[in-house]
């Protein structure tokens, strides 16, 4: 049991450090270089995992994280914004995943409760494969820079990089993520671009 959730870290691990690589040297200022410090990665997580301290303001080109109390935490890009959002987004799911997974290996869990777990992990595996179809068909229908989609209850975010936009751009992706996600509040935000 311990093998599988090691695989399945690395996995996601390696997954992740595809996406990233593939990221960086696509974007356009791809000559600039990301390292990883493995104690920023403990404090990002420490940071995502109390979500509900931490709020997101994003302003023309720049964005800034504050605490609860106001105070700045980090200025980054919008790049660098998007990116960190996925992956926070990406963990907050992994580690509900795992706890699925525990409840549907757990020889003391009921029947009603491995169910419930199951359908649980299905429902999130079928969110996170609509949000990634519908990032990817918004960003190339308009070729916006970059298209952030977030699931959560009955909202459904989406957040676009671009300089230009109009209401009836609005309205139509409004009504692609219905069509995709059924009757949900849909909110669409732009940012501009940083070039």
């Amino acid at each position: 049991m311990m093998l599988k959730k090691q695989t399945v870290w690395l996995l996601t691990m390696l997954s992740l450090l595809i996406v990233l690589s593939v990221y960086y040297m696509t974007s356009p200022g791809g000559d600039q270089v990301a390292l990883i410090n493995d104690e920023n990665e403990e404090s990002s997580e420490e940071t995502s995992n109390d979500e509900s301290t931490i709020e997101t303001n994003i302003t023309e080109g720049e964005a800034t994280e504050v605490d609860g109390n106001g105070n700045p935490i980090s200025a980054t890009s919008t790049d660098d914004l998007f990116t960190q959002l996925r992956l926070e987004i990406q963990d907050m799911r992994s580690q509900k995943l795992e706890q699925l997974d525990e409840v549907l290996t757990s020889n003391s869990a009921t029947a009603a409760e491995k169910n419930e777990a199951m359908e649980e992990k299905n429902r999130l595996e079928e969110v996170q494969t609509k949000e990634g179809i519908l990032e990817k068909v918004i960003q190339s229908e308009k070729n916006y820079s970059d298209v952030l989609v977030r699931a959560e209850d009955d909202v459904v975010n989406v957040t676009i990089k671009a300089e230009e936009h109009t209401e009836t751009d609005a309205n139509h992706i409004m009504q692609m993520v219905k069509d995709e996600f059924g009757e949900v509040l849909v909110e669409v935000k732009y940012q501009p671009t940083n070039g």
